[in-house]
């Protein structure tokens, strides 16, 4: 590690994001995880809503990639749906 000032600094910066990152990164997933485990129509059309706003926080943050975001989005969407319908 370099003795420059700013370079101290920019490692701390890293550091802080990259913590932050990993922690709305593995709170999606979990979201996500809990909207496959929901088997009731009206529970599910409530929470996609509110995660895919998450994953779109995350591309928007450059966590993951847009393109991510979008196949994310439209399997969960998917699988709503397809749950809406039966």
């Amino acid at each position: 590690m370099a003795n420059h000032q700013a370079t101290k600094k920019d490692v701390r910066k890293a550091t802080k994001r990259r913590e932050q990152n990993r922690y709305y990164g593995k709170t999606t997933r979990n979201a996500i995880r809990d909207l496959k485990a929901i088997k009731e129509p009206k529970e599910a059309g409530e929470k996609f809503p509110e995660i895919a706003s998450q994953i779109d926080r995350l591309a928007k943050k450059g966590v993951i990639h847009k393109n991510k975001a979008a196949n994310l989005k439209s399997k969960l969407a998917r699988r709503v749906n397809l749950l809406i319908k039966k």
